[in-house]
């Protein structure tokens, strides 16, 4: 699972985001390494486990043959409250964490086999994702 090594900060404030206003991606939005992206094209938090599920379905499906990048980095930490725990007493202990993922964003790049692979590749990591997604060539 992916998490920083460091953080400046142990708990950050909760960015809260007004739907009808999200922008789009200015960094990492054109397919840079490989052949085909998995491009994000609604904005969501993108938890560590959900980044390594999709890397592991990926990396399953492509076998020995093909190459894998994954482009977002989980560096944001996030809190929760225990189970049943009432109002009150403080924020949480962090419990993990994930990256603001922005509508244009790469998530995934595969390069080394066919465009008929590399897309049915892509579309099993999409399912992992919890937002909209989109297969780009480059």
């Amino acid at each position: 699972m992916l998490f920083p090594k460091k953080v400046k900060y142990r708990k950050w404030q909760t960015k809260r985001v007004n739907p009808k206003k999200v922008g789009v991606a200015s960094r990492g939005t054109t397919v840079a390494f490989g052949s085909f992206g998995l491009k994000a094209m609604s904005a969501h938090r993108v938890t560590a486990n959900q980044i390594e599920a999709g890397r592991r379905v990926i990396r399953r499906a492509l076998g020995k043959n093909g190459n894998l990048w994954v482009r977002i980095f989980p560096d944001r930490p996030f809190t929760a409250k225990p189970a049943e725990v009432g109002m009150g007493k403080g924020k949480g202990d962090p419990k993990g964490f994930v990256v603001e993922v922005l509508p244009g964003r790469i998530l995934y790049e595969v390069d080394g086999v066919s465009e008929s692979v590399a897309r049915e590749v892509l579309r099993k990591g999409s399912a992992k994702m919890p937002l909209k997604t989109k297969i780009v060539a480059r």
